[in-house]
């Protein structure tokens, strides 16, 4: 279902979504500057990293409550003001504990910014695009975190750390306005109950598991080990809680769908890969090879930009021909070529991990967009938003388990063999084959389970569509040119016996919709007397006539309602009903490749359906 201009809505979706993942690493870079500048340790700057995390992975849950409570448009302003104000105050902080707060704020943000605008991108992207769209966001996600190691490279090679908080201070302002002017209110709203006991089971048990991730190579491992346990033990009883409650925080039934929840794993492991490369690359080139941190960065510049482009043009192939080919394909590249960066690494060329590392990266281009159009296409409309924030969530435990897990091994290789001996080169080399090796590990696994997943694209294949909506669609439709007036439209409408027509430019484009109660609200908004169209027809003086022939002058497009609600031909009439009904339509017109070529309305759905019940019962008989 498409309303007006879904490129512009998802465009700021997609640009909400690349500022969440790229503040997830954008201030990592800065830890060192900041230890100095701030007087604390590494193991209390790492909490910039850690709480922020569990910030954010905190919030995701409470993300698909918010969506259907309050309105989209607000909802998304007030999650992008939490970005602005965690980084001014992360920006003038002089204390950690103020940075901290700062941080804490930007996370809660953070949290709600993806699912929010994964839901938005779901709500507005015609089903014939969902792969296109969902690939947009896919590139976000991975250009994020990449890119902002490079940006914060270059702000720190001429400037301190406060510069940085400033910068995403700046694209978040810009964010806002963008979704101030271009986002429209999208979600349609249940105002669900918010279970305060969910909130603080799901919280304290993801927190829980994610210190216990990110510290059992760092810190105490009967810390990390009790934390563990505590989270899995709230973890059992928040699912347990869920089954029991009518409106529940997170609605558990999207992880029955097999191809959902084998397509969440898949999305977790792409993502791993990704996050963990992203870390030990960078690494590994500055103790081992002797880059600075900008030159270890731009190594990883191409990669990320050509996954930008392959991103939404496997979007579109999946549009066309499903994830069969394009998920396992990902994860072969990966798994090969992180082999190979796994034994070739020792070259000393920064121009050999630069190539050997672009297969790598586009490879989870051809997964994280399709596979999460994938998942989500096997759901049904109202656990979208529980579907999400399922794999929002399982996007934030992924970016833990990339960095810490694959920080952690690569620390312990390294430790393991210098004290026997080795020197610092032959000890982050043999890390990084490790941890290389593990990643195409990882990988592998991905592969089998893609493979797996083919089984339900080809019974997806097997179901022809019904052309249900072609086939009970009006397709001589009447329109108005926006350059007509008021006066043209409402002969039309009178001459024609219908309650409305859309407005079309002079290539046909539908710019608008025009109907016969527009148009009446718009004589009695300019003239007392006109009230309806029975005190229309009893009017008349010469004085009257002159007032309504200068208002009938006006030109149609500057009355017309500009927001159109359309249809694609190819998309469900289940789909169309629910749209009908939740913009209180009579009718819209039912689109193809961009060109209207029928109207739907709700008289043609009554007749089809009272048809199919006649047809019913007398089979029956």
């Amino acid at each position: 279902m498409i309303s007006t201009k879904p490129k512009m809505i998802v465009i700021v979706a997609a640009f909400a979504a690349f500022l969440a993942t790229f503040n997830e690493t954008f201030l990592n870079v800065a830890f060192t500057p900041i230890m100095t500048d701030l007087n604390v340790g590494v193991s209390t700057v790492q909490w910039l990293a850690t709480a922020y995390m569990l910030g954010a992975a905190v919030m995701v849950p409470v993300s698909a409550f918010m969506y259907r409570r309050i309105p989209t448009k607000p909802l998304f302003l007030f999650t992008n003001s939490l970005l602005i104000v965690g980084s001014v105050i992360g920006a003038l902080a002089t204390s950690f504990p103020i940075l901290l707060a700062g941080r804490i704020v930007q996370a809660l943000g953070t949290g709600m910014l993806i699912p929010i605008g994964m839901n938005i991108t779901l709500e507005v992207a015609p089903r014939e695009k969902l792969g296109t769209y969902m690939g947009i966001m896919g590139a976000m996600t991975t250009l994020g975190p990449s890119l902002s190691v490079i940006v914060a490279g270059i702000l720190l090679s001429f400037s301190n750390w406060h510069l940085l908080l400033w910068v995403f201070a700046g694209l978040s302002a810009l964010c806002f306005i963008s979704g101030a002017f271009m986002l429209t209110n999208v979600a349609h709203l249940t105002h669900p109950k918010l279970d305060f006991t969910s909130v603080v089971l799901i919280s304290i048990a993801l927190i829980g598991i994610l210190y216990a991730v990110s510290t059992i190579f760092s810190g105490s491992v009967t810390v990390a080990i009790i934390a563990a346990v505590i989270g899995a033990f709230l973890l059992y009883l928040f699912l347990k809680r869920q089954k029991k409650l009518s409106q529940p925080l997170i609605d558990l039934r999207p992880l029955k769908v097999k191809p959902f929840s084998i397509g969440v794993i898949i999305n977790m492991i792409s993502l791993v890969v990704i996050f963990a490369m992203n870390i030990i690359i960078p690494i590994y080139m500055q103790s081992a090879m002797g880059a600075s941190s900008l030159g270890a960065s731009l190594t990883l510049f191409p990669a990320i930009m050509l996954s930008c482009i392959i991103a939404p043009i496997a979007g579109k192939v999946f549009d066309k021909h499903g994830a069969g080919v394009l998920l396992p394909l990902g994860f072969a590249m990966i798994c090969l070529f992180t082999i190979a960066l796994a034994f070739l690494h020792t070259s000393g060329s920064f121009a050999i991990l630069a190539v050997l590392y672009i297969p790598v990266i586009c490879g989870s281009a051809l997964i994280i967009g399709p596979v999460q159009s994938f998942s989500l296409s096997y759901l049904d409309y109202e656990l979208n938003p529980h579907g999400v924030t399922v794999m929002s969530t399982g996007f934030q435990i992924a970016g833990c388990i990339g960095s810490s897990l694959f920080t952690g091994v690569y620390s312990a290789v390294v430790a393991s063999r210098m004290a026997f001996g080795s020197d610092a080169f032959s000890g982050a080399s043999d890390g990084f084959m490790i941890t290389g090796l593990l990643a195409a590990a990882f990988a592998l696994v991905g592969l089998i389970l893609a493979l797996y997943t083919r089984k339900f694209n080809c019974e997806s294949e097997k179901v022809e569509p019904t052309g249900i909506l072609r086939s009970i669609m009006k397709t001589n439709v009447y329109t108005v040119s926006a350059d007509a007036t008021l006066l043209d439209a409402m002969r039309l409408i009178t001459e024609k016996e219908v309650s409305g027509v859309p407005v079309i430019d002079n290539v046909k484009n539908i710019v608008g919709f025009i109907s016969d109660g527009d148009i009446l609200r718009y004589l009695a908004k300019k003239h007392p007397l006109f009230e309806n169209a029975y005190s229309l027809a009893a009017m008349s003086g010469d004085g009257f006539d002159k007032k309504l022939l200068e208002l009938m002058n006006i030109k149609v497009i500057d009355v017309a309602e500009k927001k159109v609600i359309t249809t694609d031909a190819n998309d469900d009439l289940g789909d169309v009903c629910r749209i009908l009904s939740e913009y209180h339509l009579k009718k819209i017109p039912v689109m193809e490749d961009g060109r209207m070529i029928g109207m739907i309305n709700s008289s043609n759905i009554t007749k089809y359906a009272m048809n199919a019940c006649i047809s019913a019962t007398t089979i029956a008989k």
